[in-house]
C-alpha cells in the first residue's frame, strides 16, 4: 500500500489530526482539505487513490462534493468512503446513489477504518488484473480486461464498485450469493450491520441495467443471483 494517496476532506480539526497521524503511520501519503471546495481542488491536482469524505462540511456539503467527483470523467474512478454521523442514514443512501463506495459511522474505530481502507485498496488493485475474457449474451457483454459493461454496443457509466459487483455476479452466474459473501468479495471485508450497503448498490445497479434489470434476481432469505434464463426466454 506504499505510495497510495488518501485525501481527507474533513473540517473538524481533531478528526483531521487523528486521521493524518494514523494514515501516515500506516504508510499512506496524506492530503488534507477542510472544505468541499478545497477538497475538489486538491483532488483535481493530485488525483488521490481514495477520499475520506465528511458529509457535514461548510458551504458545500459532502453529498455535493461526491456528486461533482462522480460526474467528472477524470475523478469518477476515485474510491470514496463517506464519514457520517449515526443520524445521517438518509444521506448515506443518497451518497450511494451518487456513486460513493462505502461509509464509516462516527464515532469510528481507527483500526476498523484502516482495515477497510486496506481492503478496498487491495481489492482495487486486484480488479485491474486482466482475466482475458469477454462475457457475452444476446445484446449484452462484459469485458473483464477492460472492466466495461455494454448494452447493445453502448458502454454503461458504472462506478468502480458497481463494476466489481457486476463482475462478481458474472463469475458466479446462476449461483446464489449471500450478502456476507458479496461484502467479502466485492468490498473486501466482513463486518456485521453492512448488509444495506449491498442492497443499495444492487438497487442502483439494477436501475442502470435498464431492460436487463431482472437479470439480478432476489432469492428471498438467501441473497441474490445473476441469471440469464429470462433473457433467453425473451429472445426466443
Amino acid at each position: 500500500m506504499k505510495n497510495k494517496k488518501i485525501l481527507v476532506i474533513e473540517d473538524d480539526k481533531d478528526i483531521q489530526n487523528l486521521l493524518h497521524l494514523n494514515l501516515e503511520a500506516a504508510g499512506y501519503k496524506v492530503l488534507m482539505a477542510g472544505s468541499g471546495y478545497d477538497g475538489l481542488k486538491i483532488a483535481r491536482q493530485d488525483l488521490p487513490d481514495l477520499i475520506l469524505l465528511d458529509l457535514m462540511l461548510p458551504h458545500m456539503d459532502g453529498l455535493e462534493v461526491c456528486r461533482r467527483l462522480k460526474s467528472d470523467d477524470k475523478l469518477k474512478g476515485i474510491i470514496i468512503i463517506m464519514l457520517t454521523a449515526r443520524s445521517e442514514e438518509v444521506d448515506r443512501v443518497v451518497g450511494f446513489e451518487l456513486g460513493a463506495d462505502d461509509y464509516v459511522v462516527k464515532p469510528f474505530s481507527v483500526r476498523e477504518l484502516l482495515l477497510r481502507i486496506k481492503a478496498v485498496l487491495r481489492r482495487e488493485d486486484r480488479s485491474h488484473l486482466s482475466a482475458d475474457k469477454v462475457w457475452k449474451r444476446n445484446g449484452i457483454e462484459f469485458d473483464f480486461e477492460a472492466m466495461e459493461f455494454r448494452i447493445d454496443n453502448r458502454a454503461l457509466s458504472l462506478t468502480a464498485t458497481e463494476i466489481r459487483l457486476l463482475s462478481e455476479f458474472l463469475r458466479n452466474e446462476g449461483r446464489v450469493l449471500d450478502r456476507e459473501k458479496l461484502l467479502n468479495n466485492v468490498w473486501g471485508y466482513e463486518f456485521e450491520g453492512y448488509a444495506r450497503t449491498v442492497d443499495t448498490h444492487i438497487r442502483r445497479l439494477r436501475s442502470k441495467l435498464e431492460r436487463y434489470a431482472d437479470l439480478i434476481q432476489t432469492v428471498r432469505g438467501l441473497g441474490y443471483k445473476f441469471s440469464t434464463e429470462n433473457l433467453k426466454q425473451n429472445k426466443e
